[in-house]
């Protein structure tokens, strides 16, 4: 091992892990900076409405901008390479091995004026008001930027404002409330009463309560390793930092660390895998997180349950970040949103609907534990390897507009409320 490079440890799941610390992010001119939000914008305007505009988008800004841009989490084929371009020159090669790692548009059809921008976060015109924010469930942020191996940002930049903004239920007819509590926000093309149907049956699957050590039921593990949170409440936010860090005490590896506790003390044993799969490159990182499972699983088979753990990232037009929050017991605490993958024929989700039961069960058992503590399950046409099992679940715990307390807490209240809907299903 060199000396640029750092060795992580995790004990609960006994793997080590090889990290390089991160650049210095270079301060790339006006100019260019410019050209890139322009070809951005142009290739949205010229994108034909087919779903795939998110292509033209990354190789325009490429193109333009001389420098890597990541690709959006959307729907993966499977086709991504999973490697970093070594240089300019190999840019153009990676955009067109990525074409078509997303299949479907990332914006449903009643959020048409919300842009997606290259930096990464979830953009929304700034004259929404707070009911609208509700409707503000786009796909997984692009890459905000390289992870810093620290994750504080400075106190004396204030880049912009931070809004505790609270979620609550959603109106109209794509909302489907849940018996114990909760809601189900349906983006497909499935009746409101199909997926109420399913969602009122429960898991496929049993849970082998205090199992032993070596039959974990439940797996954590995260697709976007790095992802992290503002140091400490506060009302504003320094943009130099990039919301990504490879200090594991601060990303979402301490969330799912938090997690794994919880669902130990309540007899369900969990593995927790803390690769990191989004550096140094963050285009394939589906990819990779699926090859881990993969070996997980195959090692532990009695594994049920498995939550991709995130966080979101909420940001207005003008630069204005949410964070969505709620006091439980009164304790500030991140809001949290399950996101299940739906098959639109052409996935290979065949049991998709079973999936959509275990988020409706564990839904209703976060939500009623805990009021106020969800936002709508977002059930959508994605897969986010959600194949796997019919357990396979997102998880967005807080955004990047959050504090790592937020974050945590949420995390002790997922993995309770969780717990409990477990519980309910023990064998």
């Amino acid at each position: 091992m060199t000396e640029n490079e750092k060795l992580f440890l995790n004990e609960n799941a006994r793997i080590y892990h090889v990290g390089r610390p991160a650049p210095v992010r270079k301060k790339r001119s006006r100019s260019i900076v410019f050209c890139a939000a322009a070809a951005v914008v142009l290739a949205l305007w010229e994108a034909p409405d087919n779903g795939h505009f998110t292509d033209m988008v990354r190789t325009a800004a490429q193109a333009s901008a001389g420098v890597e841009l990541m690709c959006f989490d959307g729907i993966f084929s499977g086709n991504s390479t999973g490697a970093s371009p070594a240089d300019n020159a190999n840019i153009a090669n990676e955009a067109e091995k990525n074409v078509n790692n997303i299949s479907e548009t990332i914006l449903p059809s009643d959020e048409d004026d919300i842009l997606m921008l290259s930096k990464g976060s979830r953009r929304m015109p700034s004259s929404a008001d707070e009911e609208s924010l509700v409707e503000d469930f786009l796909p997984e942020p692009a890459d905000s930027g390289t992870p810093l191996p620290y994750a504080a940002s400075s106190d004396g930049s204030k880049s912009g404002r931070i809004t505790q903004t609270t979620y609550t239920a959603g109106k109209g007819e794509n909302y489907i409330d849940l018996p114990m509590g909760g809601q189900i926000r349906n983006v497909t093309k499935l009746s409101a009463d199909e997926i109420a149907e399913n969602a009122a049956l429960l898991p496929d699957f049993k849970i082998k309560l205090n199992a032993p050590a070596d039959e974990p039921q439940v797996l954590i593990m995260h697709t976007h390793t790095t992802e992290s949170y503002e140091p400490y409440q506060r009302d504003y936010y320094d943009d130099s930092f990039t919301s990504r860090t490879t200090d594991m005490s601060k990303n979402m590896a301490a969330v799912g660390d938090v997690m794994t506790e919880v669902f130990e003390k309540n007899g369900i044993r969990t593995y927790h895998d803390t690769t990191i799969h989004d550096y140094p490159s963050y285009n394939g990182s589906y990819d990779r997180s699926r090859v881990t499972v993969e070996g997980i699983l195959e090692k532990y088979p009695s594994i049920k349950v498995v939550l991709d753990v995130h966080r979101d990232a909420i940001e207005r037009e003008d630069g204005e970040r949410i964070a969505p929050s709620v006091t439980v017991n009164g304790k500030s605490s991140a809001q949290v949103m399950i996101i299940c993958g739906c098959d639109d024929g052409t996935m290979g989700m065949p049991d998709c609907m079973k999936n959509l039961r275990t988020a409706a069960l564990f839904q209703q058992y976060m939500e009623s534990s805990f009021s106020g503590l969800t936002r709508p399950v977002l059930y959508d046409y994605r897969k986010y390897n959600q194949d796997m099992t019919t357990g396979s679940l997102l998880i967005e715990v807080g955004g990047h507009a959050n504090s790592l307390d937020q974050a945590l807490y949420a995390g002790e209240l997922t993995a309770q409320g969780i717990s409990e809907a477990l519980i309910s299903i023990g064998e």
